[in-house]
This record gives C-alpha cells, structure tokens and sequence, in this order.
C-alpha cells in the first residue's frame, strides 16, 4: 500500500455497513434533525413559544438548538464522526425533553395542538433516543488475519 500523507491507516479498512433497517434509521435521523434544525429558523417565535419560562433569552435557545441540530444532522452523514455526532445528538434530545414536558403541562397555551398528541410525543421521543444510538453505532471494522 502506498504511503499518503495525513490519511489514517484506519481509513483505508472498510467500512462496515450496518443492516437495511440501520440506514433506515440512520437517514430517518438524520432527516429528522435536518428538518427539525431548519424549521428552528423558519418558525423561531413557534419554537421559542415551547420554551419553559425558566429558561433565559428562548429565541437564542431556538437558534442556537437548530444550529446544534443541524451540525449533528451533518455529523451523521460523516461516517467518521456518526458516533460521537449520535451521543452529541442523543444528549440534545435529552436536554430538549423539559420543553416537551412544559407543552403537556401547559397544555391550554396550545389550543391547536391536541392532548392526546402531546403525550404521545413522549414515548416517541424514547424511540427517537434509540434510534439516534442505534443508527448511529456503525463502527469501523479491521479484518484480522492469523
């Protein structure tokens, strides 16, 4: 093998591909936060009207979670940083989960969005934390030969 400079000799193993219903799930994250990331700039007042009280300056909490979204959408893309990119987002989708649980609790602020729908978005969001690990749990794979 040639020499080349600045190229790991890990990048030059294949990749291990994962199985069909990963990749679903790996683009069906990606998409997710993709979309998810760029409706925080296209709807920032929307978005910052589910931000709980207690938390300072929401419209920068909007930007600010959609450019994290969006770079975790990229990160995923990457197979090199598709797991670090898969905790980072796995962490952002914890630390989002108050303003999901301040919607349900003050669910008579929301007249169009049904109840019923806001406690769904909970069990959701768990299936939606695994997915992000599952998905994103590729690993590079080294053959061994002995």
């Amino acid at each position: 093998m040639n020499y080349l400079p600045f190229v790991s000799a890990e990048l030059s193993e294949p990749l291990r591909h994962g199985t069909r219903w990963q990749r679903v799930a790996l683009w069906f994250v990606i998409a997710w936060f993709f979309f998810g990331g760029l409706a925080h700039f296209a709807f920032t007042e929307l978005e910052a009207s589910i931000v709980p009280p207690q938390v300072p300056d929401p419209i920068d909490v909007v930007l600010g979670t959609g450019v994290l979204e969006l770079a975790g959408a990229l990160g995923l893309m990457l197979p090199w940083t598709r797991r670090l990119a898969g905790w980072c987002l796995f962490a952002l989708t914890l630390a989002v989960t108050p303003a999901n649980v301040y919607m349900l609790h003050a669910h008579d602020q929301f007249p169009s969005v049904p109840v019923w729908l806001l406690w769904l978005r909970l069990p959701l969001q768990v299936l939606l934390l695994w997915l992000i690990v599952w998905g994103s749990r590729w690993r590079r794979t080294v053959r061994r030969r002995y």
